[in-house]
């Protein structure tokens, strides 16, 4: 094993609540720096790829709410092959892929060539997926996966009518749109890049291009009956109007919120419609519903489009990619390489 390994490291210090002298860099680092990993973290992994979500974005350019310890190695996401294991469920060789479980918030993660991480949200490289597709799919993917299951799980099928999907040309839509599609859903893509993206959420499955402006300011409590369910990255206003534009019996995720935490609405849509709102927590998702939701990317996600949402940066261009992603200047996903 090599005695040293080079990741980004995120150093700030916080006063009264806000974030100072904020720096975040490519470095090499002793092997020593991950004994600060946090928790029980029996399982060294030599990082093949990782990815960029806006919760990485958020850390890394200085954001509040995300990193919790300084110094700390961003990056929810990671895979790569075990190197050394004092977990009795992994073996040196085996490649695996991990996202969230608190890597890149309280515990150093994924963007490094080496990682220490626990083993209770680890799971295997699905069969199918190579390391780069799975680094792809990321948190991102893996959330909209959950989402879907959710609504499956809720009796939506195809045949009842078209489902929304927010924040269309990030990774969560992307992948969401990808997979809704394969399984014969009629799905609409809320955008506010359509006259750049359209071409691209068509080649996903989009059936529709609707403009995010509809559905970002104030709306009435209750609107015309649109959609048999949604899936939201936004948040406020815009989860709101969705919740009122939704069908009987309709269902909506929560996964995100771009737009911003607050929920400004009303009681009406769940009492006099029966719309149900389903949260999706991606990070502490138990590891059989990960082997569950890893094993259906790999049947349910095409890896051609998977490839066309995907682009490949190396860790030196993460700070910049990281502002981009904030700025909702990126499509689709961001896979760092990390080999080498």
């Amino acid at each position: 094993m090599r005695m040293s390994f080079r990741g980004l490291v995120i150093e700030q210090d916080v006063q009264a609540g806000r974030i100072q002298n904020h720096r975040a860099q490519a470095v090499d680092l002793p092997e020593s720096f991950l004994d600060g990993s946090g928790g029980d973290a029996p399982v060294t992994v030599d990082v093949m790829y990782s990815g960029i979500n806006y919760k990485d974005g958020l850390a890394i350019a200085g954001k509040p709410g995300v990193a919790r310890t300084s110094p700390l190695i961003p990056g929810i996401d990671l895979v790569g092959r075990v190197s050394r294991s004092d977990d009795p469920r992994f073996t040196p060789g085996e490649a695996v892929v991990l996202t969230g479980g608190g890597i890149g918030e309280s515990a150093h993660g994924g963007l490094a060539t080496r990682a220490r991480v626990s083993g209770d949200y680890l799971v295997a490289l699905p069969e199918g997926m190579s390391a780069r597709q799975a680094a792809a799919v990321g948190t991102a993917g893996f959330t909209a996966m959950l989402s879907i299951l959710a609504l499956e799980r809720e009796g939506i099928r195809p045949e009842q009518g078209p489902v929304i999907v927010t924040g269309a040309s990030g990774g969560v839509g992307s992948v969401a749109i990808a997979v809704l599609s394969r399984l014969g859903y009629e799905v609409v893509a809320a955008t506010g890049r359509g006259e750049s993206e359209a071409d691209y959420l068509h080649a996903l499955g989009a059936r529709e291009i609707l403009d995010r402006r509809e559905l970002t300011g104030p709306g009435a409590v209750l609107q015309e009956r649109r959609w048999a369910a949604g899936v939201d990255t936004a948040g406020s206003n815009t989860l709101v109007n969705l919740l009122a534009q939704t069908r009987d019996e309709g269902v909506v995720t929560a996964c995100g919120l771009a737009q911003g935490p607050d929920l400004p609405g009303s009681v009406m849509p769940f009492i006099l419609r029966g719309v149900t709102l389903v949260g999706i927590n991606s990070v502490t998702a138990s590891r059989d519903l990960r082997q569950r939701t890893w094993k259906r990317l790999a049947e349910d996600l095409s890896s051609e489009l998977l490839e066309k949402m995907t682009s490949e940066i190396s860790l030196e261009h993460v700070p910049a990619r990281a502002e981009e992603i904030l700025q909702g200047q990126v499509r689709g996903r961001t896979v760092v390489s990390l080999e080498t």
